[in-house]
C-alpha cells in the first residue's frame, strides 16, 4: 500500500463561519451539504470513522468546485446494527437516524433553500430515503446522494484506498488482512440473520490487498464528479435525481 493525502483547497466550512456570513451566503444561490457517515468497525486496519471521512471528503470536494456550497458538520452516527458485536460500533438505528435527518433538514431549511445529504454508509440508505421523502412532502428542496462503487463491500481495497487518500495516518497497513471475499449477494441471508460478525470474524468483506492512495484519489474524484454532475442536473424544486 502507498500513502498520499488527497489534496485540499479552500471550501466553505459552515461551522467556521459566523451567522451573518452564512446568512449572506444563503441569500443567493447557496446550498448546504450535510455529510452523513457512521461510527462502526472497519476491520482491524481502518478507523471507526471511515464512512464519515469519506462523506466529508466528497462534500468538501463538491464545495471546492462550487462556491455556492457550504459544508455542514458531519452526522457521525448512523444505522449500523449489522456491525453489532464489534467493539467501538455506535449505532443509533434507523428510526433515530430518520428523525435526526428530518429535523436537520427542517432546521437547515430555515437558512438554505436547497440542501444535500451526502451519505457514505449503505446502512443509512433506508432511513435517509424516508427522511428525504418526508422533507419533500413538506415542499423542501432536498437532494440525497449516496456513495457507491464497484468491488468489495466493506473495509476492503476500495475503502482502504479512500482512507489512504483522505487520512493516511489513520490506516494501520500492517494489520490489513482479507476477510470474507464471497460476493455480498451470496451472503445476504446470513448477513440479515447474524450481521457482519456471522460471516466475517475480522469485519472485512473483501480484501484490502493492493490498496493505494493513488487509487483512492481516483475513486474519490469519481465520487466528487458524480455528485457534482447530479447537483448541476438538479431539477428544482424537488431534486429529481436524489432518490
Amino acid at each position: 500500500m502507498t500513502r498520499r493525502r488527497f489534496a485540499r483547497v479552500a471550501f466553505l466550512d459552515l461551522a467556521a463561519m459566523t451567522s451573518p456570513q452564512i446568512a449572506e451566503h444563503a441569500a443567493g444561490d447557496g446550498i448546504i451539504a450535510i455529510p452523513i457517515g457512521s461510527t462502526e468497525q472497519h476491520g482491524p486496519h481502518l478507523p471507526l470513522g471511515t464512512d464519515r471521512d469519506v462523506a466529508v471528503a466528497v462534500a468538501q470536494g463538491l464545495a471546492e468546485l462550487m462556491p455556492s456550497v457550504a459544508v455542514a458538520p458531519a452526522v457521525g452516527y448512523g444505522s449500523s446494527g449489522e456491525h453489532a458485536g464489534f467493539p467501538g460500533t455506535l449505532s443509533i438505528g434507523q428510526e433515530a437516524l430518520e428523525l435526526m435527518l428530518l429535523e436537520l433538514g427542517r432546521s437547515a431549511g430555515e437558512t438554505y433553500r436547497r440542501q444535500i445529504f451526502v451519505n457514505a454508509h449503505g446502512g443509512n440508505a433506508v432511513p435517509a430515503v424516508r427522511a428525504v421523502r418526508r422533507l419533500r412532502a413538506e415542499s423542501r428542496d432536498v437532494l440525497l446522494w449516496m456513495a457507491m462503487w464497484d468491488g468489495d463491500a466493506h473495509a476492503g481495497r476500495a475503502e482502504t484506498s479512500l482512507q489512504l487518500a483522505i487520512q493516511p495516518g489513520l490506516v494501520h497497513e500492517e494489520l490489513a488482512e482479507a476477510g470474507n471475499t464471497t460476493p455480498v449477494r451470496e451472503l445476504i441471508d446470513e448477513l440479515r440473520a447474524g450481521g457482519v460478525k456471522a460471516v466475517s470474524p475480522n469485519g472485512v468483506l473483501g480484501d484490502p490487498a493492493g490498496a493505494s492512495a493513488e487509487e483512492g484519489d481516483r475513486l474519490l474524484q469519481r465520487l466528487i464528479d458524480g455528485l457534482h454532475t447530479q447537483v448541476l442536473a438538479w431539477d428544482p424544486p424537488y431534486g429529481k435525481l436524489g432518490i
